[in-house]
């Protein structure tokens, strides 16, 4: 199962107490307040683990405590400090507080962390209070409260290439054909439920990840169909790869309507790399150039179900990465 938001509380742990207490030692008469101060609650720290891919544990435990610092005590003794509680997400995790409805933190590369809320700091003991007026306080302050914040978890795939087409444009397809990656196939709308990645491999050993992303419909960007499924994990990948059909009408209103969604979503997503791809070849006309925004742009014609036209496409993608370098997405 494929979790891409979730809902926490988190809660930092409260300050120890600070003591009461007096020094009581043979031949020392009025020995004093000795009264240490209590430990310092602990933080809640969000860390981006590379290995995690899904939020589906947060589905389960909503709640999380980091440890509380203990007591002070007689002879100046300090309490112990609450350890912190680390929580991992998957690398592309966006924290956003919930009431605040305010962006924290975008956790976009492996061991990267964040602390959400802070721990509550130790109470004073008595030995702080001693004065020339008060030689024996009998006070200590209390620990304080550790921090409370409601979070919103919103993963966003880190991907190379990001594959943009309508339902059943044969995406999941060209997705197992250029990868390992094994997702559902059928021959009915939103085949795709969920995203998958899978890991391309060239002759010369050199790898990228590809995303297979829920199929766009019209007015996917206002939430309709799967839109904001798929919107949300496009704006992580470094290439669009926009897969046509040629067996489904006009391949430039199919390519008009992709554009239009991803503008009216986010005007950014256009300004990627990208390549159109024409797919079903093998059951369609083949037409090889058509005009896209009034300027004729080229296209690769494939067949994902026999592999024609694959690996020409894969090495135009390989192409376009290696020539983005080290550049990292928004």
């Amino acid at each position: 199962m494929f979790v891409d938001i979730a809902e926490i509380q988190v809660e930092a742990g409260r300050g120890g107490k600070g003591a009461v207490s007096f020094r009581r030692e043979k031949y020392v008469p009025k020995g004093g307040p000795d009264g240490g101060d209590g430990g310092k609650g602990g933080d809640v720290i969000i860390q981006a683990d590379i290995n995690l891919i899904t939020l589906m544990d947060f589905k389960y435990k909503t709640c999380y405590q980091a440890e509380s610092g203990t007591g002070g005590r007689g002879a100046k003794k300090f309490g112990k400090d609450g350890k912190n509680l680390i929580i991992q997400v998957p690398v592309g995790t966006l924290l956003k507080d919930r009431i605040k409805k305010e962006t924290l933190v975008d956790l976009t590369e492996d061991g990267q962390s964040f602390v959400v809320v802070r721990g509550g700091r130790g109470g004073r003991g008595n030995v702080h209070f001693k004065s020339s007026t008060n030689r024996t306080p009998r006070v200590a302050e209390p620990g304080e409260e550790g921090e409370k914040r409601a979070l919103i978890l919103e993963l966003k795939l880190m991907a190379d290439v990001g594959l943009v087409g309508y339902p059943n444009a044969g995406k999941s397809t060209l997705l197992s054909r250029l990868t390992k990656a094994r997702p559902k196939i059928a021959d009915y709308p939103f085949t795709t439920l969920s995203p998958n990645l899978g890991l391309a491999k060239l002759h010369d050993y050199r790898t990228f990840v590809i995303a297979d992303i829920p199929g766009l419909i019209k007015d996917a960007h206002r939430g309709r169909g799967l839109g904001h499924e798929f919107l949300r994990h496009i704006q992580r990948t470094r290439i669009l790869v926009f897969l046509l059909d040629v067996t489904a009408g006009a391949v430039q209103d199919q390519l008009k309507e992709l554009e239009k969604e991803l503008q009216l979503y986010d005007p950014g997503l256009l300004k990627k790399p990208r390549v159109v791809a024409l797919n079903k070849i093998d059951l369609g006309e083949e037409k090889h150039k058509f005009k896209s925004n009034g300027k004729k742009e080229k296209f690769y014609p494939i067949s994902a179900l026999t592999g024609e036209g694959v690996d020409r496409l894969l090495n135009k993608l390989a192409q376009i990465l290696e020539k983005l370098g080290n550049e990292k997405t928004s």
